[in-house]
């Protein structure tokens, strides 16, 4: 036994001393199960070439700039809209006075036509002729042939959903809505229907026979991350019989 020990420490020794012995044709035997690393030549896993660590360095730059641009990006949009609010309400306050399509600021192509208010959310918003694209990034837009606010018939609003009417995913049936129309009278409206609907979907824009209509319309689902899609939120709501 104590024979088969010393052979065994010899053998070991030998193999050893082979596996850092680089010009040996046993380096890389089965004893050299891990020859020495400088045999082996440079690592596979070692430092990367100058040109693929710059490479690398630049698309993580380039993340970062494009997150900065997009974060960026979606806080000047939301700046804008309420900025323009506080500008609008300056206009609203000189239509209240009898001043005619009171511009919010002297190139604007828009006016003040109603003040929206929904008290249990704590919103008040200030009403723009128009639902095109770029007057409601100011801030909610009548809808073009549609009842003006306050009179008879159904008074259409749009908005964006990550803005001004992103209120309306709380709203439920009984929810209360005010709307002062421009002569200063002002209506109460409750909730009383809320649905999905495709955007080629014209019942919304539909005039009742009879009484006042408060229809808000926006973009659905409320956290999409590309806006735009195909859908929309719509609540309904009917005039109280009395007026404040």
């Amino acid at each position: 036994m104590k024979a088969f020990l010393i052979r065994f420490r010899e053998n070991t020794m030998k193999s050893t001393s082979l596996c850092h012995r680089c010009t040996s044709e046993d380096f890389l035997g089965v004893e050299c199960a891990w020859p020495a690393p400088r045999c082996l030549g440079a690592s596979r896993h070692g430092t990367p070439p100058a040109w693929r660590q710059r490479l690398l360095r630049a698309a993580f730059v380039a993340a970062v700039l494009a997150t900065v641009w997009q974060f960026g990006h979606a806080g000047y949009i939301h700046a804008k809209a309420w900025l323009a609010q506080a500008l609008i309400a300056q206009a609203w306050t000189r239509t209240l006075a009898g001043e005619e399509r009171a511009k919010p600021w002297p190139w604007a192509d828009t006016w003040p036509v109603a003040r929206l208010r929904a008290p249990e959310q704590d919103v008040d918003l200030y009403v723009l002729a128009g639902a095109d694209g770029r007057t409601i990034a100011f801030g909610p837009g009548h809808v073009w042939g549609t009842a003006s606010p306050g009179e008879p018939g159904n008074t259409v609003l749009g908005a964006h959903r990550d803005t001004h009417f992103a209120f309306l995913e709380r709203l439920e049936d009984g929810s209360e809505l005010e709307l002062q129309s421009a002569n200063g009278e002002v209506l109460r409206y409750f909730v009383n229907h809320r649905e999905v609907v495709d955007h080629t979907d014209l019942r919304p824009l539909r005039q009742p026979p009879h009484g006042r209509q408060l229809t808000l319309v926006t973009c659905w689902p409320f956290n999409a991350v590309r806006a735009g899609g195909p859908l929309r939120y719509v609540v309904t709501a009917d005039a109280q019989a009395t007026q404040i």
